[in-house]
């Protein structure tokens, strides 16, 4: 009798962990097509902005439409979009990336030729950096709708990233063919800059942002990338102005902040720079922020702080670059080549550099990344083969010449190292102040 009951307590205990195991798991599964993923309370400025109640508004009809329509796609795409946008804002992408790619690929399941869904898979592919498999979905959904100025859009970057930069230009035209916009204009821009064309880059970003809506977070995102274009070719003045527009327009943008702070540094005011980048770093969750005030703290001796975010940051691109729940992982290593340069450990440096190689050897910020690395451990050959693919196109970006000039003036190519100081530093950039001491030493 006492068998029989031990018996019968042991099977209603496995029944009742089989109960909770199942209930566990459904209320996962709802979860994720339900209220797993709400939209995130802002904080500060962002919470303050304009859109931010239409938003609410839209996301929550949303998510009672996915909740009560398990077959409704179409609204599934619409709160992906949301979600993405919303990413964008806040600097929240582990987490907004993670929901909307959970929503696009439930749309996907029920119509797997969506082209919107593609389009939206695209682009948080090209988020995590995964640039093959952008240019993979891309080609999918170009099979269904090939003249979309979006899709070549995200053909463009693909092919930019992966360091194809004939295909990028390519597409670049066909994409302002079909629709002469910001998306397409800020392309132009950034593919006339990498190709040395500074005058023509401001061009085609100053038409960016003129065909902009007013105080829309991708208008300042592209006025900030024009006032960085003045940065690098000296004009100060015209590049306070924009960062100026940028903020009475979106007031506590982050990259608002941080090129406010870019000019403090200029003017060698570094605690009036480390205000502005705390500012931003607050505004908006961005690595690099986090990092450009690990090199103000450092450069004002503040050790302790620097030290503090350069961990941060290191665990913050590490935990991205592990797979979440929806299969995303953010590839990382260029940046954390950087972080580890920063904090002075060279041969971790070179090992993401080279991580980051692997995947796209043509890209000429990557070769940059790697020759610099390779130059801070003192392995200057290696550097000179990255810094060659890095100069391939022609780029004049103040900072890789500068980096050039050092690193040819320890092969003793003393010609080279001065015409590339000498064509650094001909505006004065706004650059790194140790950077630009080191190039004009050389001169």
């Amino acid at each position: 009798m006492k068998k029989r009951s031990t018996y019968l307590l042991l099977i209603i205990c496995f029944l009742g962990l089989t109960a909770f195991v199942i209930v566990k798991y459904n209320v996962k599964v709802l979860g994720k097509t339900t209220s797993y993923y709400p939209l995130l309370e802002r904080k500060g400025q962002l919470a303050q902005l304009p859109e931010w109640p239409a938003t609410k508004e839209k996301a929550a009809n949303l998510i009672a439409v996915v909740r009560d329509q398990p077959t409704d796609a179409k609204s599934r795409l619409a709160l992906a979009s949301v979600y993405i946008q919303e990413g964008r804002v806040t600097g929240k992408y582990d987490y907004y990336n993670e929901a909307a790619m959970l929503y696009i690929e439930e749309a996907l399941k029920l119509e797997p030729r969506n082209f919107e869904g593609l389009l939206l898979k695209g682009v948080l592919q090209l988020s995590q950096h995964h640039f093959d498999e952008a240019l993979q979905t891309a080609e999918t959904a170009q099979k269904i709708s090939a003249y979309n100025a979006f899709l070549h859009g995200i053909i463009v970057d693909a092919y930019v990233e992966k360091g194809k930069y004939d295909k990028a230009v390519e597409n670049a035209d066909k994409m302002i063919s079909i629709r002469p916009d910001m998306r397409s204009y800020s392309r132009v821009s950034y593919l006339r800059e990498i190709h040395g064309d500074y005058p023509g880059a401001i061009e085609a970003m100053v038409m960016a942002v003129d065909a902009g809506t007013y105080g829309d977070e991708a208008t300042a995102w592209a006025r900030t990338q024009l006032a960085q274009l003045y940065k690098k070719t000296g004009d100060l003045k015209r590049a306070e102005m924009h960062y100026t527009i940028v903020l009475d327009e979106r007031p506590g943008y982050g990259y608002g902040l941080a090129g406010m702070g870019n000019l403090a540094i200029a003017n060698k005011d570094y605690a009036k720079a480390i205000n502005y980048y705390q500012q931003a770093d607050a505004a908006i969750n961005d690595y690099a922020l986090k990092e450009k005030l690990a090199e103000l703290y450092l450069l004002t001796g503040q050790k302790d702080k620097a030290d503090a975010a350069i961990n941060a940051i290191i665990k913050e691109l590490t935990t991205a670059a592990s797979e979440g729940e929806a299969g995303l992982n953010h590839h990382a290593d260029k940046e954390l080549a950087y972080v580890y340069l920063l904090s002075g450990d060279n041969n971790k440096a070179v090992k993401h550099a080279l991580a980051e190689y692997t995947r796209r050897p043509e890209n000429i910020e990557v070769n940059e990344a790697a020759a610099w690395a390779y130059y801070k451990k003192g392995d200057i050959k290696n550097a000179v083969t990255h810094l060659e693919k890095a100069l391939k196109t022609g780029c004049k970006n103040p900072t890789l010449l500068s980096r050039a000039a050092l690193i040819y003036s320890k092969v003793n190519e003393t010609a080279k190292a001065k015409g590339f100081a000498t064509e650094a530093l001909k505006n004065d950039p706004n650059i790194d102040p140790s950077l630009k001491e080191q190039a004009k030493k050389l001169l």
